[in-house]
């Protein structure tokens, strides 16, 4: 029997490698995504953080795909802005660098006439 060197395990991601939203980033989404709670808009959320994105997805249903994706790109800081908000479709309704101006597009939504 020929001995054999083992086998190296796969190298794992080092969990510091992920991009993810900080406590004041989060808090700004939770507050939008409180309001809209109970405003009767949105039920449910999941959040993705993966080595070059950060999403933050927002459902009316927990069975459905999400309606709303707020993401943060790090890569784009210098281009088009880090944070993006995505309709159902994948249009991209709002990019910036301020995710607070960002989130704006979705506030409109709370915003109704009285009759």
């Amino acid at each position: 029997m020929t001995p054999q060197p083992p086998t190296p395990f796969p190298a794992r991601s080092d969990p510091d490698d992920r991009v993810a939203f900080d406590r004041q980033e989060l808090g700004s989404i939770l507050t939008l995504y409180g309001r809209m709670v109970a405003a009767g808009e949105w039920r449910d959320y999941g959040m993705s953080f993966l080595r070059d994105v950060a999403v933050f997805s927002v459902f009316r249903r927990t069975a459905e795909n999400p309606i709303y994706r707020i993401e943060k790109r790090p890569r784009l800081r210098a281009r088009q802005g880090m944070y993006a908000v995505i309709g159902m479709d994948g249009q991209i309704l709002k990019r910036g660098a301020d995710l607070r101006q960002v989130l704006r597009v979705l506030e409109r939504k709370l915003i109704r006439a009285v009759d």
